[in-house]
């Protein structure tokens, strides 16, 4: 009855072919008993203001990809799907700069960049499937971090729908907006717990003339001379965009050799790019191997490596593991990831920034174990003065270990913000950290 009632009230605001019987019983939850597709900001904003004024709650997702990401409500009221809202909204190419709605896919707009030689200087994980908004609410991001640095350093402005309808925008359309405060970091990475991310600018990067990738590997598996080739690397003049060090597992999967290795990422003009080759191969230990991909080759390994991250289609027994941590101690939290294999009898693939400090550790096996090596995970991180956040768990094991871990001290005011700007708990609620 309730579910009749409420199909009726939304199809009375959409048309009837875009509100649908939601699949609330979905393994990883965070879905709704009525899922609606709007098209409009318009039609975002009256759907948030009849939940606020009806007391329903709201789920929000693009194409799912974060679906097993927090969350301790299987389903609310209204499943709130941005999916059909995408488009352009505009790209001064001059300027560098890209307003987009937020149901936009990732992959679609990096083609579409392409041929003005541009591109938006982020790389997730699932790029075929994300979406520009989910990218953003989750602020995601992969080991080009090192270079091209996460959603906070690229979105320079934002429009946003709160959950009573008003509509707001943070910064613009310029790159040089710097009056007042930064709102946009308070919407980046909120997990839509504060409002609908309706559209999002972006400042652009020039596609580079040249790039490849050098993988540099370590049989002997020495930690050492791994820390001590990174180290040579980060102190020297070069800029690698990525410096990921991939455990034996995640390596064998990407070029079938089961062994530590690390991927130095090279993006520039041609002369630039082999000059650095050069100086990493005259850095590289006496016992380590390296293997040099040009630029197809290296666009096609990142193309694998970004399909590897588990999502809403996966197994409803895997896990993703995000850890932060200070950037030399990833070695630790690699070769660790590497043991849970064995002691906990699990598929283990890991890698981690050595320029960042930022691990994705992706498991695969029972329950039990994947409880167990989470909390192993995080008594690590805990020991090494960083953090464990889980980025993808099915539902039923979201109810028996914290996503998020111990509250931070600032949780007051994260709270606090949350009962401003949503007093009724209307969005994503128990989404976000603490429960919030």
């Amino acid at each position: 009855m309730i579910t009749t009632e409420l199909l009726t009230e939304l199809q009375a605001m959409l048309s009837p072919e875009r509100v649908i019987e939601g699949d609330k019983n979905h393994p990883l939850g965070n879905s709704g008993i009525v899922k609606v597709y709007p098209q409009t900001e318009e039609e975002i904003a009256s759907i948030l203001k009849f939940a606020n004024d009806n007391g329903k709650t709201v789920n929000v997702e693009g194409n799912g990809t974060k679906k097993g990401f927090g969350g301790l409500t299987e389903s609310a009221d209204i499943l709130l799907s941005l999916s059909n809202y995408k488009g352009i909204v505009e790209h001064v190419v001059g300027d560098m700069t890209l307003t987009v709605k937020a149901g936009t896919n990732f992959k679609e707009l990096q083609e579409y960049l392409t041929q003005f030689k541009q591109k938006i200087s982020l790389d997730p994980y699932c790029p075929e499937s994300a979406t520009i908004g989910g990218i953003i609410a989750a602020n995601d991001s992969g080991p080009k971090r090192l270079g091209y640095g996460s959603s906070r350093d690229v979105v320079i402005g934002l429009r946003i729908v709160y959950p009573d309808g008003k509509v707001i925008r943070s910064g613009g359309r310029v790159v040089k907006n710097v009056a007042g405060y930064d709102m946009n970091k308070l919407f980046i990475g909120s997990m839509g717990t504060l409002g609908v991310v309706s559209e999002v600018t972006v400042k652009l990067r020039p596609l580079p003339k040249y790039e490849s990738l050098n993988l540099v590997l370590f049989p002997q598996g020495n930690m050492d001379e791994i820390k001590a080739f990174a180290t040579k690397l980060l102190d020297s003049t070069m800029e690698p965009v990525t410096l990921e060090l991939l455990s034996p597992s995640l390596s064998e999967r990407l070029i079938g050799q089961r062994c530590y290795t690390i991927a130095v990422g090279l993006e520039d003009v041609e002369t630039s790019v082999r000059y650095q080759e050069n100086f990493i191969q005259s850095i590289q230990p006496a016992l380590s191997e390296l293997k040099v991909l040009s630029q197809q080759e290296a666009q096609s390994f990142w193309n694998q490596f970004y399909s590897l991250s588990p999502n809403s289609s996966t197994d409803s027994t895997q896990a993703s593991l995000k850890i932060g941590v200070v950037n030399m101690d990833v070695t630790h939290v690699i070769k660790a990831s590497h043991l849970l294999s064995d002691s906990h009898n699990l598929e283990v693939e890991a890698n981690g920034g050595l320029g960042h400090g930022l691990c994705q550790i992706n498991l695969s096996g029972s329950k039990d174990d994947i409880l167990s090596a989470i909390q192993q995970t995080r008594e690590l991180s805990t020991k090494l003065g960083g953090y464990t956040v889980i980025n993808h768990l099915p539902f039923a094991l979201r109810q028996e270990v914290d996503t998020w871990g111990k509250k931070p001290s600032h949780f007051f005011l994260l709270e606090g913000i949350k009962s401003k700007v949503d007093p009724n708990r209307v969005l994503n609620p128990k989404r976000f950290v603490g429960g919030i």
